[in-house]
């Protein structure tokens, strides 16, 4: 091989990490719109009006799109473009109902295993939630509730359980953000946090269950009194 032929296959693969770390950035940004309302369900993504607003090509933005279709958040329509998946009540209600009791699955793995030091962790995200609860600042809140319930997998050591959970929350995100977004919810909310990492620091695998049980079927009350299309 010359030297001007590995060079031009290293300036592709740097062109390869270049498009694709773009269209992880553009991916989170899209995301983050679908969450925040700004992308709302049934709308068409305007990849001539992102790539402007972020100044750059066309291409990150199907990648982008394309990647979120597979998660489930967004649809392709064909010869129409990308437009914001919105999940009928019937869909919405087995996705919640299926996260439920994947979740109280989880907590019961994790109560078998759980150490001290990740005990503390989830102390510490607990705390973080406290915090903002007064402010009722449930854009701060709901990034530090993600990251509990995705820890809550990690730790459980189940990577297939925690795979197909995961895949759930990415088609709920809209409805989970606006069911937090309702007044006095994130106390409640982050008590029933608190139950579930009393359960596991009991070490006790039915009583952590229930607890991720019970807070995912609230969560399905509280996102239909916020008038979110569930039930």
């Amino acid at each position: 091989m010359t030297k001007a032929t590995e060079q031009q296959q290293g300036l592709a693969a740097i062109d390869f990490l270049r498009t694709r770390s773009m269209t992880n950035v553009v991916q989170a940004e899209i995301e983050r719109m679908i969450v925040n309302g700004e992308l709302k369900p049934n709308e068409r993504v305007n990849e001539n009006g992102l790539a402007t607003r972020l100044g750059i090509s066309r291409g990150p933005i199907r990648e982008a799109c394309s990647a979120l279709a597979a998660l489930g958040m967004i649809e392709v329509i064909p010869n129409r473009g990308f437009f914001v998946k919105a999940l009928t009540n019937e869909e919405a209600l087995d996705l919640s109902e299926a996260r439920a009791g994947i979740f109280g699955c989880l907590s019961m793995f994790l109560a078998e295993r759980i150490t001290d030091k990740q005990i503390a962790h989830l102390e510490g995200l607990l705390e973080k939630m406290e915090a903002l609860i007064d402010r009722e600042n449930v854009h701060d809140y709901y990034p530090i509730n993600l990251e509990f319930h995705r820890q809550i997998g990690l730790m459980s050591g189940n990577k297939r359980l925690e795979t197909i959970y995961q895949s759930f929350v990415r088609e709920l995100h809209i409805q989970r953000f606006r069911a937090l977004s309702s007044p006095a919810v994130l106390g409640v909310s982050n008590a029933e946090h608190r139950a579930l990492v009393e359960a596991l620091k009991a070490r006790d695998p039915m009583r952590a269950f229930v607890a991720g049980y019970d807070h995912i079927r609230n969560g399905i009350v509280r996102t239909h009194k916020a008038g979110e299309p569930l039930v």
